[in-house]
């Protein structure tokens, strides 16, 4: 006797031609509904995924993976902590900087910005700005000329260009005879960056360090120190251990703890886009449900006859198991594969689409990114692939636990 016997004779009713041609219809369908849900479901976070990591990169292109600054005012020894800093093999990349509050006039013309002092020989080891400067050049930026690089947008809606003044006023204050009047300062636009963010092309403005440090009346301490990793994962462990190693005189930082809330909404989205999509392949299950009742039903002669032979009520069970497993490792391994060649061919796909329709999905007016990123991750790819498998086989249960419940008898009473 073949052993298994439940493989061999649950293959062999998969194979098998049907007197019924709709079961086999219900089959199909079934299984081209599984790979359908699973090709949805890799496509969909793999696109997420792709947007994520777009964003991941706009936001730390301009942000720091850590940052060190004083527990209390500024940063006087900052010399020496960066030289600490820079021991650590992950670190790459360290530059100090000169964060505070301020507001940009032209004219009528008013917006608030976040200023940011900078070294411009030293940025480009911790950001991307450097790249990013589309008008003039970072290295403009001399101490004591004021020369200011603000965001595309934010030039914009201040209706300046490169070589145009700005008048900045900030938060700290001078005693005249007049009374107490804000500090004003002219700045000289030396150059527009663009990164691609709304919240740095219209909020960030860039000045030599010793320009924002003279300007806040930090003298000579600074707001503190960037840092860039080798691997931006790695930074809350990096973080850690620079604070264990400097004795907690310093607060430290990393992007994980500055954009918490952000990268969390995105991976409760991309969550429950997953449970949502898994519906998909839970519709598609019940029609495995409804094929299995069918041939359960098709074969009740067969079943009585293996009854009657010595098959006991596990082994009928195990037998139309087998046959809905196979129907839904089908579905799936087609889904897997079809998913994973069109999250890899995407962006492709939707330029041809685009161009032969004559159509733009992500409009480059509108959205920032302007072409359907996708990143495949294989974890996800698996995981998909493992719980679409514990569908289809929780769906086969009730219609094998009812064919173990056939009697002989009543089955072939009238046969």
């Amino acid at each position: 006797m073949y052993r298994p016997l439940e493989l061999f004779i649950g293959m062999r009713y998969t194979r098998a031609k049907r007197r019924n041609h709709f079961i086999s219809f219900i089959s199909t369908i079934s299984m081209l509904g599984i790979m359908l849900g699973v090709i949805a479901l890799i496509v969909v976070l793999s696109v997420m995924n792709g947007f994520h990591k777009e964003v991941r990169e706009r936001i730390l292109g301009m942000a720091s993976h850590a940052t060190i600054s004083a527990v209390r005012g500024g940063l006087t020894d900052w010399r020496e902590v960066d030289a600490m800093a820079g021991k650590n093999p992950h670190v790459i990349g360290r530059a100090p900087y000169v964060e505070g509050q301020g507001m940009l006039i032209n004219g009528q013309k008013v917006s608030g910005v976040m200023l940011r002092g900078i070294l411009p020989a030293e940025e480009g080891k911790v950001s991307d700005v450097v790249t990013a400067v589309k008008k003039g050049s970072i290295d403009d930026l001399k101490p004591g000329s004021y020369g200011i690089i603000l965001g595309q947008e934010l030039a914009y809606l201040l209706g300046v260009g490169v070589g145009e003044k700005v008048t900045l006023v900030t938060p700290q204050i001078n005693v005249t005879p007049a009374g107490i009047m804000p500090r004003l300062k002219r700045f000289t636009v030396s150059g527009i960056f663009e990164v691609g963010m709304g919240e740095y092309d219209r909020g960030v403005a860039l000045l030599h360090l010793q320009d924002a440090a003279k300007l806040m009346r930090l003298n000579d301490s600074i707001t503190g120190v960037r840092l860039k990793l080798d691997d931006l994962f790695l930074a809350p462990k990096v973080s850690r251990e620079l604070a264990l190693k400097m004795g907690g005189y310093y607060r430290i930082s990393d992007w994980t703890m500055q954009h918490r809330n952000f990268f969390a909404a995105l991976q409760t989205e991309k969550r429950m886009m997953s449970i949502i999509l898994s519906l998909i392949v839970a519709v598609a299950a019940f029609n495995i449900v409804s094929t299995l009742v069918m041939v359960v039903t098709d074969k009740q002669a067969d079943i009585a006859i293996l009854r009657t032979l010595g098959a006991s009520p596990g082994t009928i069970m195990g037998i139309f198991m087998v046959q809905g497993a196979a129907i839904g490792f089908v579905g799936n391994l087609l889904g897997m594969i079809g998913g994973l060649l069109l999250a890899t061919n995407v962006e492709a796909i939707v330029s041809w689409v685009e161009g032969v329709f004559n159509v733009d999905f992500l409009d480059p007016n509108i959205y920032y990114i302007s072409e359907l990123p996708s990143d495949p991750h294989m974890e996800d790819v698996l995981s998909i692939g493992v719980t679409a498998f514990l569908i289809t086989l929780l769906a086969t249960l009730y219609p094998a636990w009812k064919a173990s419940r056939t009697q002989p008898a009543e089955a072939l009473r009238y046969e």
